[in-house]
């Protein structure tokens, strides 16, 4: 197998990067739960957020110039690699408890492991994240890995 994850790469397991604080209003929680055709009550009131809504919250805005030819957002923890297409590779989520209306969420995203991999097409360089999210007095509320996978 090539070496196509050299030192300088994995030197770069273990930084992180802040996720700008989120303040989580009642309408955001019923914007969501409209446009994703939810139908448990307490998401279509408010009172609390459907899981998969953390996805879009943490998401910068960014002009669409700004955005990769993946359509993806800058990201400073992303070493320089000679692969450059970026797929999903999966995701694990712990949640802790529900975000509900009033939250001000913070969290943390590091860059936690680099592995090379032979696919069937050629080699692969899996990239795996993890994301910790906190109240801003410090309760957890969810924590996820992330692969991407590079081609």
């Amino acid at each position: 197998m090539s070496e196509l994850v050299n030192e300088e790469a994995r030197s770069w397991i273990g930084r992180s990067e802040p996720i700008p604080p989120v303040e989580i209003s009642r309408r955001e929680i019923v914007k969501y739960s409209i446009a994703t055709q939810q139908r448990v009550e307490k998401y279509l009131r408010g009172d609390e957020a459907p899981p998969m809504f953390f996805f879009g919250v943490f998401r910068p805005v960014v002009d669409l110039d700004d955005l990769s030819a993946d359509g993806l957002a800058p990201t400073k923890l992303l070493p320089p690699l000679p692969l450059k297409r970026v797929m999903a590779g999966g995701t694990k989520i712990r949640y802790h408890r529900p975000v509900r209306p009033g939250d001000r969420l913070v969290g943390e995203r590091t860059l936690v492991d680099i592995v090379e991999k032979q696919g069937r097409t050629g080699p692969l360089i899996f990239i795996d994240y993890e994301l910790r999210v906190r109240t801003a007095s410090g309760e957890p509320v969810l924590d996820e890995r992330q692969t991407q996978i590079l081609r």
